[in-house]
């Protein structure tokens, strides 16, 4: 499975980098909650929690993890959890966490696609969530990685931005980028989601996926969809202009409940 796209390989080393940055500034964020956490609060949102159901005693692969909350919440829960990220920074502090809170949660450095290349297992579960996909050129490949972790009738379960709210500028005045995936979106801000303010500057490199390519590229690598949701706000105030509807419920301001903002999917490997 090697990368076949000439820029790759330095796309993928841009958001390493970034994500190395970011991680002190998110652990100490507001955004994270991490004291709530350290205290025993999971970070996973009712619509995950929902669609994972009872995970005591499953093995469950965490895909793109950060620096491990959702994957230690999920070893809270009784799974036999392993979480995976690009990042080196994250994954030293997910290791570091998961000591603090005597965890017996494993975290594997590495990018998703050489995954299969560097860790030899298969699970009950593979969970993604929350701004994943973005990060990836390209689905299929995703999907066949997914899928070789899977055990036969093993459960993919996913929650992910909607690519509707990714048509849009950073205001959410305009669509300003292709629904489509129409290759890499290289991009310079300041700041971070998690902390506007922070002091940082970051070129990262994202692509967009509509929904057919996301179900397309499931179905193509031998998994069925069994269930599939949209929502109209987002557990998280990671945009500009979110206004809280109800508790940890947001919504853009002036777009209220008229576009999607989440999709949440179970899928079942053939």
């Amino acid at each position: 499975m090697r990368h076949h796209h000439p820029h790759e390989e330095q796309y993928f080393e841009m958001n390493r980098q970034a994500w190395n940055e970011k991680t002190d500034v998110h652990l100490k964020s507001a955004f994270y909650r991490h004291d709530e956490f350290m205290q025993g609060a999971t970070s996973l949102n009712e619509i995950e929690l929902q669609l994972l159901g009872d995970v005591r005693g499953k093995s469950v692969l965490h895909l793109q993890c950060h620096f491990g909350q959702d994957t230690l919440s999920l070893g809270r829960m009784g799974a036999l959890a392993t979480g995976v990220d690009l990042s080196d920074r994250a994954i030293d502090t997910a290791r570091r966490i998961a000591r603090e809170t005597n965890s017996s949660v494993q975290f594997i450095r590495s990018n998703l696609y050489d995954l299969p290349e560097v860790h030899h297992q298969t699970y009950d579960l593979v969970f993604t969530s929350y701004g994943t996909i973005g990060w990836l050129p390209d689905l299929h490949r995703w999907a066949r990685v997914v899928a070789h972790f899977l055990k036969p009738g093993g459960r993919l379960v996913m929650v992910e931005f909607h690519p509707v709210v990714w048509m849009f500028d950073d205001d959410f005045g305009s669509v300003a980028y292709r629904y489509f995936n129409s290759g890499p979106i290289i991009e310079t801000q300041k700041g971070t989601y998690a902390d506007p303010k922070a002091d940082l500057e970051q070129t990262s490199v994202t692509w967009n996926h509509g929904l057919a390519e996301v179900i397309g590229s499931l179905l193509a690598s031998g998994i069925d969809i069994r269930t599939f949701e949209e929502f109209d706000y987002s557990p998280y105030p990671c945009f500009r202009h979110t206004v809280e509807v109800a508790p940890r419920k947001y919504r853009i301001g002036h777009l209220g409940d008229q576009i999607p903002m989440l999709y949440a999917l179970e899928a079942v490997r053939r």
